[in-house]
């Protein structure tokens, strides 16, 4: 189940500025789409479809999702709010065309106030059939003018933090030589292996799907498996990079992990509040997610704008920069990552929302 408890920000309650729920009874649509701020722009977000125990699950899910959003687009510097949606139901068996046009009528009726694309268990095609029914949709396929799979700036980014992260910890921007664990390499995993291996980096990859295994192990035998996540935590590293789903760092994994630095692809990776400071006592360098696995909404972003790749890549780049910048405000600051990189996000759409004042 995805991580529902692990916002990764303040203590405080969040505080959406709107959450629609959404229900085709014909099609068999369940969605909720969470808006919880526009103060630097429309809200971009994912649509992610999942088997949710409960509505309640769901609920949290898009709530600290959709915060997470705001966050991230924050210090992406995009001119972007923070939304998400999350359609209720197994997209192996519930998903169909009528299913997802409906839920395209109900993003369309909020007039442009959120910008859907893909997330878990969705793809760049369903956006294209969304499409059909609305105007605000991002992360379509190339063939329709999107910038097809995101999951290629996102691994591109993480890589960037991972390089800030080495060179603020050894000293130099590079993994060449360091043991980097991979846990997750589905479509976002197995291309971070690809820039890890190209860099120089040793890898140790496991996943719960054998034939995402066997397809890095294709390309890559030399490349190392372990049996799951739990002897992820617990073999010797110096990088560990959680890219599945949320909650890998919380009590029992933060006290055995070996790795100096934790930078990885998965959103809310902090089980709850508290684990940065966990992680910080232990004199682990934790790269914050929505910072670094920023990528992937960059790409979607530049549909926007009309879509082009180079420049999309460009500012992919300045993850690194970013979060270097992070790094140096934390220990400035005395206090962790995770705080600083709120802090900044919080700057940003504090000052940037205020212009929203200016009267023109």
């Amino acid at each position: 189940m995805p991580n529902v408890f692990g916002a990764p920000h303040k203590g405080t309650e969040p505080r959406h500025e709107q959450v629609v729920f959404c229900q085709d009874e014909a099609s068999g649509l369940r969605a909720i789409i969470a808006i919880y701020s526009t103060a630097l722009g429309p809200s971009l977000g994912g649509t992610r479809f999942y088997p949710y125990g409960s509505e309640e699950e769901a609920l949290a899910d898009v709530l600290n999702l959709s915060r997470g959003m705001a966050y991230k687009n924050a210090l992406a510097g995009l001119d972007l709010g923070g939304g998400k949606a999350v359609i209720i139901g197994d997209p192996a068996v519930d998903k169909s065309e009528s299913m997802l046009r409906a839920y395209g009528r109900f993003v369309q009726s909020l007039n442009g106030r959120y910008y859907t694309a893909c997330d878990v268990g969705t793809f760049s095609e369903d956006m294209d059939i969304v499409a059909r029914e609305c105007r605000f949709v991002t992360g379509r396929t190339v063939a329709h003018g999107g910038a097809g799979d995101s999951s290629i700036l996102t691994a591109f980014g993480v890589f960037q933090g991972m390089r800030a992260a080495a060179e603020t910890v050894w000293g130099a921007p590079t993994l060449r030589g360091k043991r980097v664990g991979v846990e997750g390499v589905g479509k976002v995993g197995h291309r971070l292996v690809e820039h890890l291996r190209e860099d120089g980096a040793d890898v140790v990859i496991c996943d719960v799907n054998e034939a995402a295994v066997d397809r890095v192990r294709s390309l890559h035998p030399e490349v190392e498996v372990v049996a799951d996540a739990d002897a992820m935590v617990r073999t010797e590293l110096d990088v560990y990079a959680p890219c599945a789903l949320g909650g890998s760092l919380n009590d029992e994994t933060v006290p055995v992990l070996t790795a100096k630095v934790v930078c990885g692809a998965a959103n809310n990776q902090l089980a709850h509040t508290g684990v940065e400071k966990r992680l910080a006592d232990r004199d682990v360098l934790y790269a914050p997610d929505y910072v670094v696995n920023s990528g992937g909404v960059i790409q979607v972003a530049d549909e926007i704008e009309g879509f082009n790749f180079d420049r999309a890549k460009a500012r992919a780049a300045g993850i690194y920069d970013t979060t270097r910048k992070i790094f140096a405000l934390a220990a400035d600051e005395g206090v962790p990552p995770a705080v600083a990189a709120d802090r900044l996000a919080e700057r940003r759409m504090s000052e940037i929302g205020r212009l929203r004042g200016i009267l023109l």
